[in-house]
């Protein structure tokens, strides 16, 4: 014959419903800002500090470096290996690494190194109101090379000009004058 402790089955149930009821009584759990209050001293008023949780970060999203429009900020610096399409792309007002301040058609003779940083220099200046070669920045290029030799296209390339801080820091806003 089998008998039954009920006092082992309500200890079990009790257990249970303390566990469940455990997260509920975290501090800060189910709420998303924090409240300060301070202890009056005899010569202060009270006073009651509302703290707001900290603003999201701005996500990153996907492009194809070929497809960077003017005005794109990368989160990370530009590519250097071939192999590598797709790049982050963020809003200019969080920190970023670099931004596309122009893109320009290219002859096919012409996408050589002077050419471009022509190229970039007059395009960094109507997009940041600085003259070219301004400290406060440092500037490369992507080459873009659609070139097809059956086709009559006389600008088969896209110089896109990035700029970024220099030595590789991060830039917190957007260069755009």
């Amino acid at each position: 014959m089998r008998t039954r402790d009920s006092r082992g089955i309500g200890s079990v149930i009790a257990a249970l419903a303390a566990l469940i009821a455990l997260p509920a009584c975290a501090p800060g759990a189910g709420t998303s800002t924090t409240t300060t209050q301070t202890t009056p001293s005899p010569s202060a008023a009270s006073t009651t500090e509302v703290v707001a949780p900290p603003a999201p970060t701005s996500t990153a999203h996907e492009v194809n470096w070929f497809d960077l429009d003017v005005g794109d900020c990368l989160a990370d610096p530009p590519p250097v290996d071939p192999t590598v399409i797709a790049v982050p792309v963020v809003d200019c007002a969080t920190s970023h690494r670099a931004e596309v301040y122009l893109r320009a058609p290219m002859a096919v003779n012409t996408a050589i190194a002077d050419v471009i940083e022509r190229t970039c220099g007059a395009g960094f200046s109507s997009y940041t109101g600085l003259s070219a070669g301004d400290a406060r920045y440092s500037t490369t290029y992507l080459i873009d090379s659609a070139q097809n030799r059956t086709s009559s296209n006389p600008d088969p390339s896209t110089v896109i000009c990035l700029l970024g801080a220099p030595g590789g820091g991060m830039l917190e806003h957007s260069a755009r004058k």
